[in-house]
């Protein structure tokens, strides 16, 4: 391998920097609810697709770029299992803001957690 101490690229070599892929923002979205079902994930899902708000205040549409589930507290993950997951982590890509209470007040009540925000720098 070559020495990267000397290269151009020296200067970021092995640090650790907040990155994402350049859509905006990237949420990692934890829902987490026993035995959640089909119509339960559509409506959670439909909501943070969705714009809320008046003038640019209020929650903006994200776009779903990932999904994972789990049915036994995120020991095991893959496919999302109607009446069986407890927890689905998602991908959310969009720019704004997104208020979990909001999601949280939805049909079957959930617990919503940001677990991370990948954002550019500013």
């Amino acid at each position: 391998m070559p020495d990267l101490t000397s290269d151009p690229i020296a200067s970021n070599y092995r640090k650790h920097h907040a990155s994402q892929s350049g859509v905006g923002r990237e949420l990692i979205v934890k829902v987490a609810k026993a035995n959640m079902t089909d119509a339960e994930l559509h409506a959670y899902i439909d909501y943070m697709t969705l714009s809320h708000g008046v003038d640019g205040a209020g929650d903006s549409a994200f776009t779903v770029g990932g999904l994972c589930a789990s049915e036994d507290a995120g020991v095991t993950w893959g496919d999302f299992n109607s009446g069986t997951s407890d927890i689905v982590m998602l991908r959310l890509q969009g720019t704004g803001d997104l208020t979990v209470a909001s999601v949280e007040a939805l049909t079957g009540t959930p617990t919503v957690t940001i677990e991370a925000i990948f954002a550019p720098l500013k």
